[in-house]
């Protein structure tokens, strides 16, 4: 008996000491981990992230398989990742969950967004990158033509005729910019709404199946498949500009080995607008580049790295 209450505790000792291994055993001496992103321009710019800061440091970087935004960040607040391509409004509608009504008057949503990451999750926001990549609603160009659709609100009576397609991110409960939200808010009553995976979304809207959909901003299937983006005449959307958010400790971790790495992080800030973002994701959504080889020549071509 006594051998065996041994043998146990033995087990449960070594299975705890793997458990430990297992979390986020991030360094010095260790790669930063990354979750890359279900979208082109996450992908993108993750991959713009590993080349600079092995161009520029020593450290490594490890983009692992993609993972939704909403999990991604909590693998990041858990300790699990150290970096993901975000934006504001993402950060303070659907990870911390408050509204633009909450930002104090005076005070800018991302200085509002990162001030609260911090102090609630120990994550944080690096400079802005340029561009913002907001949600908007699209309807193809001749449905637009037809009923001369400018606004979000140009569809409230036609809304009960037509179909709603988006893809399932869209239709989660995670924050407020979400799907049940944006329908109350304007006063919208599709025929139908349908969750739809992500990469049939644009030719459901091509073929006719979907009428109006959620775009971004900067998406190049945007261009290729001819949408009109309706202005958001109420201002229901938040902004979304584009910024690497990051766990406040990662700097000092890699203070010995990257002194300079938010420095190095900090070299994407302000490089982009929404036309070039919008001409990157279209070579990669359209054109079938791979985000590494668009990522590697943009950095060339605004001497980020060495060619």
């Amino acid at each position: 008996m006594k051998k065996l209450i041994i043998m146990l505790l033995t087990v449960i000792l070594t299975v705890s000491i793997l458990a430990g291994c297992a979390g986020n055993t991030s360094g010095p001496d260790k790669p930063i981990i990354i979750y890359d992103g279900e979208f082109s321009e996450m992908q993108i710019i993750h991959q713009m992230v590993k080349i600079l800061v092995e161009s520029h440091t020593e450290v490594k970087v490890e983009i692992r398989d993609q993972m939704s935004p909403v999990n991604s960040y909590r693998s990041l607040v858990k300790g699990d990742s150290d970096l993901m391509n975000s934006y504001d409004g993402t950060l303070l509608t659907t990870y911390l969950k408050m509204d633009v009504s909450d930002v104090p008057q005076g005070q800018s949503l991302y200085d509002f967004a990162n001030q609260l990451a911090i102090e609630k999750d120990g994550t944080r926001l690096l400079e802005p990158l340029g561009h913002e990549n907001t949600y908007a609603i699209g309807v193809t160009a001749q449905l637009a033509d037809q009923h001369d659709l400018n606004t979000i609100s140009d569809l409230i009576d036609l809304a009960p005729q037509m179909n709603f397609g988006a893809e399932h991110e869209f239709f989660s409960e995670e924050g407020s910019m979400k799907y049940g939200p944006f329908v109350a808010f304007y006063g919208l009553e599709f025929k139908d709404s349908k969750a739809i995976e992500l990469a049939l979304k644009y030719s459901a809207v091509e073929s006719g199946q979907v009428d109006v959909t959620i775009v971004y901003s900067t998406d190049g299937m945007n261009k290729k498949v001819g949408l009109k983006v309706l202005e958001d005449d109420l201002n229901f959307f938040a902004e979304y500009n584009d910024a690497l958010l990051v766990r406040e400790d990662l700097f000092e971790r890699y203070a010995d080995v990257a002194p300079d790495l938010e420095e190095v992080l900090n070299k994407l800030a302000g490089q982009f607008t929404n036309e070039s973002m919008t001409d990157l994701t279209y070579e990669v959504d359209v054109n079938g580049a791979s985000p590494v080889e668009i990522a590697r020549d943009f950095l060339v071509s605004h001497n980020l790295i060495e060619s």
